[in-house]
C-alpha cells in the first residue's frame, strides 16, 4: 500500500491526528501524553462549603506536584531493539524520582535518536511504573528513483544519502530531496519536483520513492542592463556567456540559467571595459528572478562605467643583471596617447616572462605597477622585472605511465637533468608528449622548487588512454556510395609507442588490405622504420547518359613500401621510402572489345572504349624511390588553431620496372586564431608529373581534381576530359549533355589554394560535435597529351535477319537503318583558375562522421563538371 510519509495511529481522535500529522512536517517532535494519574487533580485539604457558598469563599491554593519515585521501567512495542538498549537512551532509572518535566526531557531524548516515529510515548500509571511505548522507524527495503530521465539514475544516487538496511526518518528524506533539487538546479532545472513516498511491506520494512518531476530547463528570458551610456545592451549581451532564450538556439546551452556563468559574465563584462579603456568600471549589482510562470529567469544588470583612460607614460625597469631594459623595450606594445588595454598588459607581462624564461630564469617575476592620473585621465605603467636567479633543471619526474615506458616519455623533452631552464622548451616539450595521443588533453609540465635556489624539479603527472582501437564502420557517400571499412590499430604497441596497424576497405568502386608498423626510434635512435604492404583494386568509371556512371577500367595493384625518417630539427623531419608494386589495367572485354577482322581475337575496340583506355590497357612494374620533408609547427595535430605546416614530396619511378616519371608534390597550411574563437586556414597544394625516357604519363599516374578536395565541382569535375556527343540521322551534334559520354583523363599539372574559416559555436554545439565553416577553393588542372580523337559519323547499315542476310522489302531492296555515330572532343585543358565559394559542416554524430558542404562554382571552363552540394556520413557499431 502505498501512504503518504505523515503516518498516525488510527485510533487517535481526528483532531490529535491532524495536529501530530502537522507537526511531523514541520519536523517537531509531538507532545508527551500525560500520565493517567495527572488528568485528575490530586485532592488537597476539604473545603468549607462548595465554591458557590458566596463570594468570599476561600480560593484553594496551588498544591506542588509530589515527587513520585520509579519504580519500574518498562518497555514495550519494541521489535529490534532490546528493552535495555532503549532504556539506555532514557535518563530514567528505577528508584529515582521523576517528574513531569524529566519525563518530557526522556521522550525528546528517545526522537534524538531517529530511530522511533512519533507515536512513541511514556506512560505512568501514577504509582510509579514508567512504560516508554515505542514504535520504531522502519528499516529501508529498497530506494526506488521514477521520472529521473535528464539526469542519470547512478548520478542521482552518488548524491543521496540513504539507502537499503538503514533507518528510515523523515528529516533524512527530506535531506535527500534537497540533494535531488540541488542536482537538478545545477543543471538548469529549477522547476524540477521531488516528492518522496514509501511503501509499507512486512516486518516493518518500507520502500523509499523518489518521484521525480523535471520539468523543463530554466532559461535565461531576457537580460537588462542598466547604467551602461557607451556601449549598446546587444553589444555587452554579445560579450556575455549566456544568452538569451530564442528558437533559433535550439543547439546551444548557453541560454539556460547558471548562477556560475552568471558570476562569469560579470568578469566578461569587466574584462570588456577594461579591454575599452574603462579602467573605473564595476558591476554595481546583478540580480536573477524567477517569471511568473517560474519557469525562466529575468537578469539584471547595474554597471557603472566610469571614465575612459589612455595610456601615460610607459616604462621597463629590470633587476636582473643579464636583463637591460632598453633591449627589452621593443616587448612593449603599448605606445603612450594608445587607450588603456588591460589585455594588452596581461600579455605584455606573459611575453616578457617568457622572453625572461628564454634566458634561463625560471620564476622571472614581472609586475606592472599602475599610476593613474584621474585628472588627465592617464594610466601609467611602469613594468618591473624582480631579480631572481638563474635557474637550471635538477631533477624530471614522470608519474602515471603505467603503461607507456619511460623513455618514450623522456625522449620527447627538450630538456635534461641539467640544463638551463628554458620555458620555451618546456612548453614545447608538453606539445610534444602531447601530441603523442597516449594521455589525458590537458597535460601540464608542473615547476616546482628544487633544493637548492638555482634548482628547478620538472614534473609531468599523465593518465594513460586507450590506444588501440578495433573498428568497424558502414556508411554512404556522394563519392564511393557504399562503404563498408574495418580496421585494428594499436598505437603504442608493447609501450613502446610502436604503430601497428590492419585495415580492410570495401566500397561500390574500390576494394583495399593493407597492413603496416612503425618502429619511430629504431634502437634508441632519432630513426623511425616502417613498412606497408598492400592490396587495392579500384574501379574507374565514366559518367555516360542521363548523368549515370558507368564502370570502365579496373586497376588491381599489390606491393609494398618501406620508409626510414629522422628529424633534422626541431620543427624539421625528413623521409626517405622506396615502393615497389605491380598493376594491371584491365576492361571488361563483352562492353569494350570486339573481334579482329583478320584474326578473330577480341581486341580492345577504340570506338566503343576511346582510344585513350585502350592505350592504359596492361601489366606494369613501378619501382620508385621519394622522399618527403615536412616542417610542423601546428599546436595540435587533430585540431589546429594555430602554427603552420609545409610538406614537400618527390617520388622518382624507374629504379627497374616499365613505369618511369618523376613526381613533385607540395603541400602547405597556415592556422591563425582570429578574435572571438574564429580560426583562418589558409592552404594549397601544387603537383607536377613528368615522364621520363622519353614515356608519356599513363593515364593511372596522372593527377585528377575536383570532390572532395575541389568542392563546388563534382568527382573529377575539374580539369582534361574528352566527351563523346552523339550524332542525329543528319550527323548533327546533339548538344545534350545527358546524351554525353564524360571521361576525365587527368593532367600532369595542378593547383589547389583554399581560406576557409571556422566558425565558433556555444557548448552546445561543441557536445553535439558541430563544427561549420565558410570556405573559397581555387584550382586547376592541365597539361596533357590529348589522344587521337574519333569522328564516327551516323551511316545507314543493312538491317540482318537471324542468319546474317539483309532484309529484304517487297521491291527486293534491302532495308536499312541508321547507325548513330560520334565524335569525340577535348575540353579542359587549361591553367585558368576555377573558383567556388560555399559553406560546410563537419559533425561527429552518433552515427559516425559526417560532412556535407553546399558550393556554387562561380568560375569554371567549357567542360567542367560543377556540383552543389556534396555529403560524406559512415556509422560506427
Amino acid at each position: 500500500m502505498l501512504v503518504a510519509m505523515g503516518n498516525c495511529p488510527v485510533n487517535m481522535p481526528v483532531s490529535r491526528r491532524v495536529a501530530a500529522f502537522s507537526a511531523l512536517l514541520m519536523g517537531a517532535a509531538p507532545l508527551a501524553l500525560a500520565p493517567a494519574a495527572a488528568q485528575t487533580a490530586p485532592a488537597g485539604p476539604a473545603s468549607a462549603g462548595p465554591a458557590s457558598a458566596g463570594p468570599a469563599a476561600a480560593v484553594p491554593a496551588a498544591q506542588p506536584e509530589p515527587v513520585r519515585i520509579i519504580r519500574s521501567l518498562n518497555v514495550s512495542g519494541n521489535e529490534r531493539l532490546e528493552p535495555d538498549t532503549v532504556r539506555s537512551y532514557v535518563d530514567l532509572r528505577a528508584g529515582e524520582a521523576y517528574d513531569r518535566e524529566r519525563l518530557d526531557r526522556a521522550l525528546k531524548a528517545l526522537f534524538a535518536t531517529e530511530l522511533f516515529t512519533g507515536e512513541t510515548q511514556i506512560r505512568d500509571d501514577g504509582d510509579g511504573n514508567i512504560t516508554i511505548e515505542v514504535r520504531e522507524n522502519p528499516v529501508i527495503n529498497r530506494v526506488i528513483i521514477e521520472g529521473a530521465k535528464r539526469i542519470k539514475e547512478d548520478k542521482i544516487r552518488e548524491e543521496i544519502k540513504v539507502g537499503p538496511r538503514q533507518i528510515f526518518t523523515r528529516s533524512r528524506a527530506r535531506a535527500d530531496v534537497g540533494r535531488i533539487l540541488e542536482l537538478y538546479r545545477r543543471g538548469g532545472r529549477f522547476a524540477a519536483r521531488v516528492e518522496p513516498k514509501i511503501v509499507q511491506l512486512e516486518q516493518n520494512r518500507v520502500d523509499l520513492v523518489f518521484e521525480i518531476s523535471e520539468g523543463p530547463k530554466s532559461k535565461v528570458r531576457q537580460i537588462n542592463i542598466l547604467g551602461n551610456e557607451k556601449f549598446s545592451d546587444s553589444d555587452l549581451r554579445g560579450e556575455m556567456a549566456t544568452k538569451q532564450a530564442r528558437p533559433l538556439r535550439m543547439f546551444t546551452s548557453n541560454d539556460t540559467y547558471d548562477p556560475d556563468r552568471l558570476a562569469f559574465d560579470q568578469q566578461k563584462l569587466r574584462q570588456f571595459y577594461l579591454t575599452q579603456g574603462y579602467a573605473d568600471f564595476r558591476v554595481v549589482s546583478s540580480i536573477a528572478e524567477l517569471t511568473p510562470d517560474r519557469r525562466d529567469f529575468i537578469v539584471t544588470y547595474v554597471v557603472e562605467e566610469g571614465e575612459r583612460y589612455k595610456f601615460g607614460k610607459v616604462d621597463l625597469e629590470s633587476q636582473i643583471r643579464d636583463i637591460k631594459a632598453d633591449s627589452f623595450k621593443t616587448l612593449l606594445p603599448m605606445k603612450t596617447g594608445d587607450w588603456y588595454n588591460a589585455k594588452q598588459v596581461e600579455d605584455t607581462i606573459d611575453g616578457l616572462t617568457e622572453a625572461v624564461g628564454l634566458l634561463g630564469y625560471a620564476f622571472a617575476d614581472v609586475r606592472p605597477n599602475f599610476d593613474r592620473d584621474k585628472d588627465k585621465q592617464e594610466m601609467n605603467v611602469t613594468f618591473l622585472v624582480n631579480e631572481t636567479p638563474r635557474t637550471y633543471i635538477e631533477s624530471v619526474t614522470i608519474n602515471g605511465n603505467t603503461r607507456t615506458r619511460d623513455e618514450v616519455i623522456r625522449r620527447e623533452f627538450r630538456l635534461a637533468e641539467g640544463d638551463a631552464f628554458n620555458s620555451i622548451k618546456v612548453k614545447r616539450s608538453r606539445d610534444r608528449i602531447q601530441s603523442l595521443g597516449f594521455f589525458q588533453e590537458k597535460l601540464e609540465v608542473q615547476q616546482q622548487p628544487g633544493t637548492a635556489s638555482d634548482k628547478v624539479a620538472l614534473q609531468v603527472d599523465v593518465q594513460e588512454r586507450p590506444t588501440g582501437s578495433l573498428q568497424l564502420s558502414a556508411g554512404f557517400s556522394s563519392l564511393e556510395q557504399f562503404i563498408f571499412s574495418f580496421s585494428i590499430e594499436e598505437r603504442n604497441f608493447r609501450g613502446k609507442a610502436q604503430q601497428l596497424r590492419l585495415s580492410a576497405n570495401i566500397s561500390s568502386y574500390s576494394r583495399s588490405v593493407e597492413i603496416g608498423f612503425t618502429e619511430p626510434y629504431l634502437l634508441g635512435r632519432n630513426l623511425a622504420l616502417g613498412f606497408d604492404v598492400f592490396r587495392r583494386d579500384f574501379n574507374s568509371f565514366r559518367f555516360g547518359a542521363n548523368n549515370e556512371r558507368n564502370t570502365t577500367y579496373e586497376q588491381v595493384t599489390t606491393g609494398f613500401q618501406v620508409r626510414v625518417g629522422t628529424a633534422i630539427t626541431e620543427f624539421w623531419q625528413a623521409q626517405l621510402r622506396y615502393g615497389l608494386s605491380v598493376d594491371e589495367v584491365s576492361l571488361d572485354e563483352t562492353i569494350f572489345f570486339s573481334p579482329d577482322p583478320i584474326t578473330g581475337i577480341p581486341e580492345c575496340d577504340p570506338l566503343l572504349a576511346g582510344r585513350f583506355l585502350c592505350e592504359a590497357l596492361g601489366k606494369n612494374t613501378t619501382s620508385s624511390i621519394g622522399y618527403s620533408l615536412v616542417n610542423d609547427t601546428l599546436d595540435n595535430r587533430l585540431r589546429p588553431s594555430r602554427g603552420q605546416r609545409l610538406v614537400l614530396n618527390q617520388d622518382l619511378a624507374g629504379l627497374g620496372g616499365t613505369v618511369k616519371y618523376l613526381r613533385t608534390r607540395v603541400n602547405y597550411d597556415r592556422y591563425f586564431r582570429l578574435p572571438a574563437n574564429f580560426i583562418l586556414n589558409l592552404g594549397g597544394e601544387v603537383g607536377n608529373i613528368i615522364g621520363l625516357g622519353g614515356e608519356d604519363v599513363r593515364l593511372v599516374d596522372r593527377f585528377y581534381l575536383g570532390e572532395p578536395r575541389f568542392r563546388g565541382f563534382g568527382i573529377r569535375g575539374v580539369g582534361p576530359r574528352i566527351i563523346r556527343k552523339p550524332y542525329d540521322a543528319q550527323n548533327n551534334i546533339i548538344e545534350n549533355e545527358d546524351t554525353w559520354v564524360d571521361d576525365a583523363i587527368g593532367g600532369q599539372n595542378y593547383y589547389l589554394a583554399r581560406a576557409e574559416v571556422e566558425i565558433p559555436l556555444g557548448s552546445g554545439g561543441r557536445e553535439l560535435g558541430l563544427r561549420p565553416s565558410v570556405f573559397v577553393d581555387v584550382g586547376a588542372l592541365w597539361k596533357v597529351k590529348v589522344p587521337e580523337l574519333i569522328d564516327q559519323p551516323s551511316v545507314q547499315v543493312p538491317v540482318l535477319d537471324g542468319d546474317g542476310n539483309p532484309v529484304l522489302d517487297p521491291d527486293g531492296n534491302p532495308i536499312t537503318q541508321t547507325q548513330f555515330g560520334f565524335v569525340e572532343q577535348a575540353f579542359g585543358n587549361s591553367s585558368s583558375p576555377r573558383i567556388s565559394v560555399g559553406f560546410g559542416v563537419s559533425w561527429n554524430s552518433p552515427f559516425g562522421p559526417f560532412r556535407f558542404d553546399i558550393a556554387k562554382a562561380l568560375r569554371k571552363v567549357e567542360g567542367d563538371d560543377d556540383q552543389i552540394f556534396q555529403f560524406n556520413v559512415g556509422t560506427q557499431f
